[in-house]
């Protein structure tokens, strides 16, 4: 299944897991609880209901980040981000593989925020290769220490086949000095290769 990711915007904000400041700008945060509730949490069939609040959440400054606040906290029914709760279903069934470098950058610029199995494998990598310990690891994950150790011991084992496997193409064919400089980028920073690019290579060196 292919990773979701979303990797291409220059200067994300990414907010906290406790930051609701986000809701009071929603074009919805006016409208009044029976109104809402017949709009945003229609019937499964009422297309007048669900194509209004379509039409509010198109023009909603706040749309993305209700979207993610849906995903991250598991909320299912109802209308968020301008998605039914069925439009929403195959998001929240993959939202564990989503990869989104944006969230890993956040992470280590110590903002608590819901990372999904692949961003935290993502993290954990980096931390690794950056000589974090494990202490370190658990603070920024908000981990217990013996899982931030298995977590790091999982990632040392990782990087070592990567690397083994690596050696191994360098035996079989030889590489011109533009790849070789790309794979010792790519090396710095250990992360899969579907999403790098320079912009975050560079965002996440500085924020370890």
């Amino acid at each position: 299944m292919r990773h979701i990711t979303t990797n291409n915007t220059p200067t994300p904000t990414i907010r906290g897991i406790a930051d609701h400041s986000w809701q009071a700008r929603g074009l919805c945060h006016a409208m009044s609880v029976k109104d809402i509730d017949e709009l945003f949490f229609h019937a499964a069939r009422d297309r007048a209901a669900i194509d209004e609040a379509k039409s509010i959440c198109g023009r909603c400054p706040v749309k993305k980040a209700c979207f993610d606040y849906a995903l991250d906290n598991e909320i299912r029914h109802g209308m968020w981000g301008g998605l039914t709760q069925d439009e929403r279903r195959p998001w929240h069934a993959r939202v564990n593989k989503r990869l989104d470098y944006a969230r890993v950058k956040a992470a280590f610029e110590g903002r608590d925020i819901h990372l999904s199995d692949a961003e935290r494998e993502a993290v954990t990598r980096h931390a690794y290769v950056r000589g974090w310990s494990p202490e370190r690891l658990a603070h920024t994950l908000r981990l217990d220490l013996d899982w931030a150790r298995d977590l790091m011991r999982n990632a040392a084992h990782a990087v070592a086949d990567r690397d083994r496997y690596w050696d191994q193409g360098d035996d079989t064919e030889s590489v011109d000095d533009e790849t070789a400089e790309d794979d010792d980028v790519a090396s710095s920073v250990q992360v899969p290769h579907q999403v790098q690019t320079d912009y975050l290579i560079a965002a996440l060196r500085k924020a370890a």
